[in-house]
């Protein structure tokens, strides 16, 4: 990736080492522990990398059964398989039967469900090396320990005929009450193998046999008894034979782990790096980091942005840091106080861009970054005695290297530039350092109190100036970056806080010119409209938020009213198809009686009386579907005034039920356009009445049967299609949302729409087809959807479904 002492200088002074150990005590494994270690970020294959760490992120979250045994280490036997006749030793053989068992189960761990990226083939065709684990645990078992097969069966069978005769002759001592006083204990013990009675020294003549040992004291003669004598050496051979065959045994499986050695190390290396993958996102999980996105061409394929960064290794007390390098700007030199933080940022900048090429997620709410083919650090104090550098010489030691190594895609940190020595020529030589970097078109950040450079920024093309505020009322810094803005020393304020006497301090400010304390001024200023601009932008943003918010409700309030009209209109429907179905029963009962027999009088009554009735069921239900329309029609107007703005005007910024207003009328709620008043017929109790064009018709309406609609100046609009589906004023939700052929911003507002939708008719997930092409569309998309607070995941659909050419959303 980069030179490699330079390289090695830089991860160490950026901290590097101690973010990836904390990665490989993430793995299960000390052979991906060690991989993890030793790897160092990437600059070919960092966006694969982190694709597939993201993806294994997702399988975290969505939980399931996970492999939790640990990989041991078998990579150190393979040189010894490659030996002729070579014989591994139980627990090597019974390692590798557990790598293979657990890598298997790892392997479908990645691969259990559908839509697994194409990124991820490599590891898909790993050889299978299941074969290898049930030869070995046909011979070992699950504990380790060697299986009690046929082979052995026979010569321990006889090994323990013999302990038993033995035992046998041994008891005859230590079971006599007239020997067992000669013997120290009554157990019998073992020497080299053989059993051994333990004989007071008293007695040893008194039991005949071969002394093996005497004890310290000489109290203790170790005898074995003639007896057990045939015995024992019928033990020793017996268990010469049996290690014998347990050799033969293991030869024979090393040498069937042999015959698919070839395998079992292209196997080996691809679960070991499949578990590099599952820490680097089990520490991504653990730390509740995101991903960076690269840079998008449409917006400047230079971008460099964190939002709200913190430090990986300074925890809860990290303070979080906004940077921004965009627009053509390739170089910002960053000023303020001492102790403000600018070296802290140095450090987090540098060392989340080396996390991003580790694939690992980033301790920032938002992050943009590109892939660097370098990145090149002087930060510190380079003084050495026994090289004779001086801080300055030490400096220069490492930049002049750094100039040598830098090219236009090499990220360079430059703490403190100029420091060291005269302020003037330090000045004179940052700037010429600088020069020297932007003409390769390296990316450059530096820190630096040289007031010249805070000049320079603003007048070179391409360089910006930046700087940790400090608060003046505290006197104490907040450790925020502000960009655009040079930031003060303050040497004076600190030297003063920390302790320095007044009348010091107030002699230092004299020794100031006029010119100087006018520069001071001037940045504060900026620094002070600065401040004001964020938090205007900050207001704008939560005032969007407000609105969007607000909107959201009305469109549910709406979509209520008009579920609770449905269910008006069903209940009103059935009512009178019950009236109907009843009345009509009747109705040929009665027809029926009067052409079966003469038409009297009493019949006529009963007909009089069934249309009567009729009439006033007709009536009752009327009154009742009046009663729920003008309850509906006062929720809606009570909704109507709350969202409303001020001055009676409807949403849309015309007057409430004016000519010209686009309304729903009737309890049908059909789109029209008011024309008129209807001042000739009021309606009751004095409401006005409208005269409203819908379609090609003219309708008078009582202002009570009519709904404001929001927008623009009306347009007329073709006339409608009869029926409920001509009330739906957005799209619906659909569950594939099309977006190939169109422009981006068409295609992203046709997103926010389909989200709108498919949250308002409970729609959980849907999908969107955006086409592979250029990746315009999806990355357009993905940072969309990151970017929707309403949206709880998205990824890619299964190759089969589209792969990287739609992508699924799932809503919270």
């Amino acid at each position: 990736m980069m030179n490699e002492d330079l390289g090695r200088k830089t991860l160490r002074l950026l901290e590097y080492p101690r973010v990836m150990e904390m990665v490989a005590a993430c793995a299960r494994s000390d052979e991906a522990a060690d991989m993890i270690r030793n790897g160092g970020p990437r600059e070919d294959g960092a966006e694969t990398l982190k694709a597939q760490v993201s993806f294994a992120v997702n399988l975290l979250a969505e939980g399931g059964r996970e492999s939790t045994g640990a990989l041991p280490s078998i990579g150190f036997l393979f040189p010894r398989l490659e030996t002729q006749d070579a014989s591994l030793e139980i627990d090597e053989a019974y390692a590798i039967g557990l790598f293979v068992e657990r890598g298997g189960e790892l392997l479908r761990w990645f691969f259990r469900g559908e839509g697994v990226p194409r990124l991820f083939d490599g590891f898909a065709f790993l050889p299978s090396c299941a074969h290898l684990a049930d030869k070995i645990f046909r011979v070992i078992d699950r504990e380790g320990r060697l299986r009690d097969l046929p082979e052995f069966r026979a010569i321990k069978k006889r090994i323990a005929s013999i302990a038993s005769r033995i035992e046998a002759a041994v008891a005859r001592y230590t079971g006599s009450e007239e020997t067992r006083r000669m013997l120290q204990s009554a157990v019998p013990s073992q020497r080299d193998g053989r059993v051994v009675l333990a004989v007071k020294a008293n007695f040893r003549g008194r039991i005949p046999g071969i002394v093996h040992e005497v004890s310290s004291s000489g109290q203790t003669v170790f005898i074995e008894p003639a007896e057990a004598v045939e015995g024992n050496n019928s033990i020793l051979i017996e268990k010469r034979l049996l290690d014998a065959e347990i050799r033969k045994t293991l030869r024979e499986l090393t040498g069937h782990i042999a015959l698919g050695l070839a395998d079992l190390e292209i196997f080996h290396r691809g679960i070991v790096e499949l578990e590099t993958l599952r820490a680097r996102a089990r520490y991504s999980r653990e730390t509740r980091g995101n991903f960076a996105r690269g840079p998008d061409a449409q917006k400047g394929a230079d971008l460099f942005v964190l939002r709200a960064a913190r430090h990986p290794l300074l925890g809860s007390s990290a303070v979080p840091i906004d940077f921004t390098m965009g627009g053509g700007v390739r170089t910002v030199i960053v000023t303020g106080p001492n102790t403000g933080g600018k070296t802290a940022a140095l450090k987090t900048a540098g060392l989340l861009v080396l996390m991003n090429q580790s694939g690992l997620a980033l301790p920032a709410e938002e992050a943009v970054l590109p892939v660097f083919g370098g990145v090149y650090a002087d930060i510190g104090d380079e003084q050495s005695l026994s090289q004779s550098l001086s801080t300055f010489s030490g400096h220069m030691t490492n930049i002049s290297g750094i100039m040598g190594a830098a090219r236009e895609n090499s990220l360079v940190l430059l703490d403190e530039l100029g420091s060291g020595t005269d302020p003037e020529e330090g000045s004179a030589i940052a700037m010429a350092i600088l020069d020297y970097f932007i003409e390769r078109k390296a990316r450059l950040i530096t820190t630096t109190h040289h007031g010249m450079l805070k000049n320079y920024g603003y007048s070179r093309e391409g360089v910006e100036n930046a700087s940790v505020e400090f608060d003046g009322r505290t006197l104490s810094p907040t450790y925020r970056i502000v960009m655009g803005v040079p930031g003060e020393s303050r040497a004076l304020d600190i030297a003063a806080r920390n302790g320095l006497p007044p009348s010091v301090t107030e002699k230092a400010r004299g020794y100031l010119s006029g010119g100087r304390s006018d520069v001071s001024a001037l940045i504060r200023s900026l620094r002070e409209k600065h401040i004001e601009l964020d938090r205007s932008a900050r207001e704008s943003r939560a005032e969007e938020l407000r609105l969007g918010e607000e909107r959201r409700r009305a469109d549910l309030r709406e979509l209520s009213l008009r579920e609770k009209e449905a269910e008006l209109r069903a209940g009103a429907a059935g009512r009178l198809r019950d009236l109907l179905d009843e009345s009509r029963k009747t109705l040929e009962n009665l027809v029926r009686e009067v052409r079966e027999g003469e038409l009297t009088r009493e019949k006529t009554v009963r007909v009089k009386e069934f249309l009567r009735g009729l009439e006033q069921s007709v009536e009752a239900e009327d009154a009742v579907l009046d009663a729920e329309e003008k309850i509906l029609a006062e929720e809606r107007r009570r909704g109507q005034n709350a969202e409303g703005a001020p001055g009676g005007t409807c949403p849309g910024g015309l007057p409430a039920f004016a000519p010209g207003a686009r309304v729903l009328a009737g309890p049908s709620r059909r789109k029209g356009i008011i024309t008129r008043q209807d001042k000739k017929r009021p309606g009751e109790a004095g409401e006005k009445r409208w005269i409203v064009e819908v379609g090609s018709l003219k309708m008078r309406f009582a202002e009570s049967d009519l709904l404001l609609l929001p927008g623009e100046a009306p347009k007329k609009s073709p006339p409608p299609v009869a029926g409920w589906a001509a009330d739906v004023v957005s799209p619906p939700a659909v569950g594939e949302l099309g977006i190939r052929g169109m422009r981006l911003d068409e295609a992203l507002e046709a997103l926010r729409k389909q989200i709108d939708a498919a949250i308002l008719s409970g729609l959980g997930r849907f999908a969107v087809i955006h086409g592979k092409g250029g990746g315009i569309l999806m990355k357009g998309v993905h940072e969309c959807l990151a970017g929707d607070p309403r949206v709880a995941d998205y990824y890619f659909s299964r190759p089969e479904l589209g792969g990287f050419g739609r992508t699924e959303v799932i809503l919270k």
